[in-house]
């Protein structure tokens, strides 16, 4: 388009651009159709494409869109094109399943690797910088397990696909308390603090003594908080 035919206030070129009108309904068909073979094509490509999309997976998808685009919208662009693409897709990514599927370091390097965050209610420091994973985070995805103590959580796991897996203890344990630090009536409902107890404030890690001017053995940080235990139908002995 030329810059003398850009007209202010000009609706038809606003609405319809530079095509006729009646390119509306071939654009309703178009999408019609292109919508119908990309479902086909992702029903195709199996169910994770419907579930928790993994690195290769959201690739694909950002490159369907990418696809389908065109095919609906611009007058120059065939139908039969786009769909030869998305087939080529559909090969390259059920391609990437086999692969994967024979070999396990193929799939290591496509998808990625495990990473164990929590550790017996202690932070893993080292793997949450390696995976780019806040605290904050951490706490939202446990308190959304219904765990508001560190000390409850026995194993945190960061899927090769992005989910978290929370495993629970056993029995509850002196922990780092996960609620919000301004929501003390529901701190003080749900936890019992332990007077003589302390937890590292950057990993929940609980030593033996109470001293707070030592050096934390996990992470080496020197900000301590007081420990906590959940509430529970037993009695618990808060002077331990």
């Amino acid at each position: 388009m030329k810059k003398q035919d850009l007209i202010p206030g000009d609706w038809y070129r606003i609405l319809f651009g530079e095509t006729p009108v009646i390119f509306q309904v071939e654009v309703l068909l178009r999408t019609f159709i292109m919508y119908v073979a990309l479902l086909i094509v992702v029903r195709l490509m199996g169910k994770r494409m419907g579930a928790q999309l993994t690195i290769s997976e959201l690739a694909v998808m950002i490159t369907l869109g990418a696809i389908v685009s065109p095919g609906m919208q611009t007058p120059q662009s065939g139908l039969l094109l786009c769909t030869m693409i998305l087939i080529c897709a559909l090969l390259f990514q059920r391609a990437i399943y086999f692969f994967e599927y024979k070999s396990k370091r193929f799939e290591q390097v496509t998808q990625g690797k495990m990473s164990i965050l929590v550790k017996n209610g202690v932070m893993q420091m080292d793997e949450l910088e390696k995976t780019k994973v806040s605290r904050q985070q951490l706490f939202a995805a446990i308190r959304n397990e219904h765990i508001f103590n560190l000390g409850d959580v026995d194993r945190v796991y960061l899927e090769a696909c992005g989910l978290f897996s929370i495993f629970e203890a056993a029995e509850p344990r002196p922990g780092l308390i996960l609620f919000p630090p301004d929501d003390e009536s529901i701190s003080d409902f749900q936890q019992i603090p332990l007077e003589n107890s302390i937890a590292c404030a950057n990993c929940g890690h609980v030593p033996d003594d109470h001293d707070r001017a030592q050096q934390c053995s996990a992470c080496g940080a020197r900000q301590w908080g007081s420990a906590s235990i959940t509430r529970s139908n037993q009695p618990v002995d808060t002077a331990s």
